[in-house]
């Protein structure tokens, strides 16, 4: 179980970098990157409108928030998850469409992988959790 919540953390903490670093950079003046990240912004260059700079920055931001508090609820954990799994999808496909390098394609394809990898932890915990909390349950309902 150590091994499995060391596992967790970890790729759960490299997510949560990217994530709060893209939006960091999102909404630098000059954002790191290409030199037409730097004239044009990321987001013109790949041919969206700048109000979604704002709604994925907010939602990111919400999104690493879900997955770094605990007590959240595991519906809000898996909102996030999803949102991200589909943001870096997207990512992939928006710089392969542009015709950017390999590299900004490989890049959130490898990051889809580490939030793989957390996702599938989160819910072997999660499973853990469960089982271990399951007889304290019933023990509690026979008595009352």
């Amino acid at each position: 179980m150590k091994k499995d919540k060391r596992i967790y953390w970890i790729t759960t903490g490299i997510i949560c970098t990217v994530m709060v670093y893209s939006v960091i950079n999102f909404n630098l003046k000059a954002p790191i990157g290409p030199e037409v990240y730097r004239t044009e912004g990321p987001f013109k260059h790949l041919g969206l409108p700048d109000y979604m700079r704002i709604e994925l920055s907010i939602a990111k931001a919400l999104g690493v928030l879900a997955l770094l508090i605990p007590g959240i609820p595991s519906k809000a954990k898996e909102f996030a998850y999803a949102g991200f799994a589909i943001t870096l999808a997207s990512a992939a496909i928006a710089h392969l469409s542009v015709g950017d390098g390999i590299i900004f394609i490989i890049d959130p394809l490898i990051f889809l992988g580490v939030l793989t990898v957390s996702y599938t932890y989160f819910r072997k915990l999660k499973s853990k959790a469960a089982v271990t909390q399951t007889p304290a349950r019933i023990q509690n309902s026979v008595m009352a």
